[in-house]
């Protein structure tokens, strides 16, 4: 790897949303190329990213899903964070056997905790002793939280997933990717931008809705891709997987509902309560 670069991951986006409204993206693709990329199975955010970022699949890195029954403690967990459960080399460890100056920011990208990146940036909630869930980060260096929330205030946790998720979150991430490049311009720059995921999740990939979500993104992206640009970086936008607009659904808990199923495992719960 010589020079700087920027690999910018906006999960959901495909090809067939480049158009009149993604001047900043079309600018991109002009300038380089565009191909299609195919994800490995299961085609969901932490195995696509774990592969791409040790040129592995599942098998050879270990992330099979974006949680997994951990067999010693006999429970099933969710988006844990460790970049210690990857089990293959990251591509800058292997760069960095014949460059070990390469410095490295991974900004939101998955298992960010404990990872050999010089600068990371990801979610952690703050848990309360009251049981409350606020919204906080994990950076290295420790001190990189404060910085960021001093200039950009506290991370909007909540506008990240769940039912709120949306611009908020992908705008707050690419003001901190600004922040990082001005402030260290590390020679490779990982950065995560949520937030089409949710809006065609919520109205489908060729909605009205989601062809605006797609102009704010390409707004938002600009302002990052200028930046970079004047700071030397070769740029590469990715994307984890495309989704498809349906024509029906499968409600399975309606349907474990009605079969009794659900009714069982509440009674069970309100018995061991």
């Amino acid at each position: 790897m010589d020079g700087k670069l920027l690999v910018v991951d906006v999960v959901s986006l495909t090809r067939d949303d480049l158009g009149p409204a993604t001047p900043n993206l079309n600018a991109l693709v002009a300038d380089g190329f565009v191909a299609d990329l195919v994800p490995v199975l299961p085609a969901v955010t932490c195995p696509v990213q774990a592969a791409m970022l040790t040129g592995k699949p599942p098998s050879g890195n270990g992330i099979v899903a974006n949680g997994w029954f951990f067999r010693d403690l006999a429970e099933v967990w969710l988006w844990r964070q460790s970049n210690r459960l990857v089990q293959a080399p990251k591509v800058w460890d292997r760069v960095r056997e014949k460059r070990p100056d390469l410095t490295v920011a991974k900004l939101f990208w998955w298992y960010n905790m404990y990872s050999t990146a010089d600068w990371s940036v990801t979610p952690r909630p703050h848990y309360t002793c009251d049981g409350r869930k606020l919204p906080g980060i994990y950076t290295r260096p420790p001190e990189l939280e404060k910085e960021l929330e001093e200039r950009l205030g506290v991370f909007p946790l909540f506008n990240f997933w769940g039912p709120e998720a949306g611009l908020r979150s992908s705008r707050w991430i690419v003001d901190c990717a600004l922040h990082v490049l001005e402030r260290f311009e590390p020679d490779l720059t990982l950065v995560y931008v949520p937030h089409l995921d949710y809006d065609f999740q919520r109205s489908g990939p060729r909605s009205e809705a989601a062809a605006g979500a797609v102009a704010d993104l390409d707004r938002e992206l600009g302002r990052l891709l200028d930046r970079a640009r004047e700071r030397g970086y070769e740029i590469l936008v990715v994307s984890e997987y495309a989704m498809n607009e349906v024509s029906g659904a499968v409600m399975i808990n309606r349907i474990l509902r009605e079969a009794g199923f659900l009714r069982v495992r509440e009674s069970l719960g309100r018995e061991l309560l």
